[in-house]
């Protein structure tokens, strides 16, 4: 499968990456990382990366804005996508060919090509493998891309704390840090705050709420992120803040949109959440996924079924 991706990048004069919208360090790492990777390797092409954009995440890479035109006869590759609901720009379809290049379970095949591996840590790690056979064509791993994906792989793991850390990730990772990266340089971007995010931050710690199953429950207005002055993307930041709470095994953040609308951000200690994201329009990986609700009656019935998930969980373990 990688062999014949790398086929089609050798075969394209001209490529354009997506990702899911509202991203993730892996989503961009993966995206803007296999673009340097390419554009490192062949100086001629036309390597483009387009959709929207996170504020906390343009130190990494910053989007390319660029015409329909641009699509005619163009090789498009979706990065770390389960779903074409999710794709960031709606233009995916207008090339000539598409790939699919994932670790989410592959809930929506999409894509004349798909390349979906869910024991990767992250698709981040999954470009490193395609750089590993592409150097036998030439492929170089410079700085810019190792830096990308590195930021990819410690996005998705905690900074290898999850459980999707595997001994192949560590082997990966090391290829990264023998090219070189600024690690103080690169963890004060990652994680850093300003003021109005580190108050809202302490707001979260003072008011979630822990049920006796050890389900972690905050629900973020409008109204009270408008006090903070933070964005609804921006507290996307802030999910894992009471994540080490002693009892925890799952929990949830309702993030009502600017347009009303209710985010549904979902972590797991243990119990398989990605299916029942599935069921609220979303999807995602079994400790780490996202869905919506379509109104604050629909999110009761949401903790009702989060709180069923952790006393089977709990009876089991």
């Amino acid at each position: 499968m990688i062999r014949h991706i790398l086929d089609k990048i050798e075969e394209y004069e001209t490529i354009i990456i997506h990702r899911h919208e509202r991203p993730d360090p892996d989503a961009i790492g993966s995206q803007a990382g296999l673009a340097a990777l390419i554009q490192d390797t062949y100086n001629q092409k036309k390597v483009f990366i387009v959709g929207d954009e996170d504020p906390s995440l343009t130190f990494l890479a910053e989007m390319d804005f660029i015409s329909d035109s641009v699509y005619e006869g163009a090789l498009v590759i979706v990065c770390d996508t389960g779903n074409t609901e999710r794709i960031s720009d709606s233009r995916y379809t207008d090339g000539d060919y598409m790939i699919k290049i994932d670790h989410h379970p592959n809930e929506e095949p999409y894509g004349d090509l798909m390349w979906v591996d869910t024991s990767a840590s992250s698709t981040s790690e999954m470009v490193i493998a395609l750089y590993e056979e592409g150097k036998k064509r030439g492929y170089r791993l410079q700085q810019s891309a190792a830096r990308l994906l590195y930021a990819g792989i410690v996005g998705d793991t905690g900074r290898f704390r999850y459980p999707n850390t595997k001994p192949m990730t560590h082997y990966y990772t090391a290829l990264l840090l023998e090219v070189g990266i600024d690690h103080n340089d690169f963890y004060s971007a990652l994680y850093k705050k300003d003021v109005a995010l580190s108050r809202l931050e302490g707001y979260v710690l003072q008011h979630f709420e822990l049920t006796k199953q050890g389900l972690g429950v905050m629900t973020l207005t409008q109204e009270v992120m408008m006090k903070f002055k933070v964005t609804s993307k921006q507290s996307s930041l802030l999910v894992n803040t009471f994540s080490d709470v002693e009892g925890l095994v799952a929990w949830v953040f309702f993030v009502e949109d600017e347009d009303g609308k209710i985010r549904v951000r979902l972590r797991s200690k243990g119990p398989h959440i990605h299916t029942l994201a599935q069921q609220y329009g979303g999807g995602g990986h079994p400790l780490a996924s996202g869905a919506k609700a379509k109104s604050w009656d629909e999110t009761k019935t949401i903790l009702a079924d989060l709180e069923a998930l952790c006393k089977v969980y709990n009876e089991k373990v």
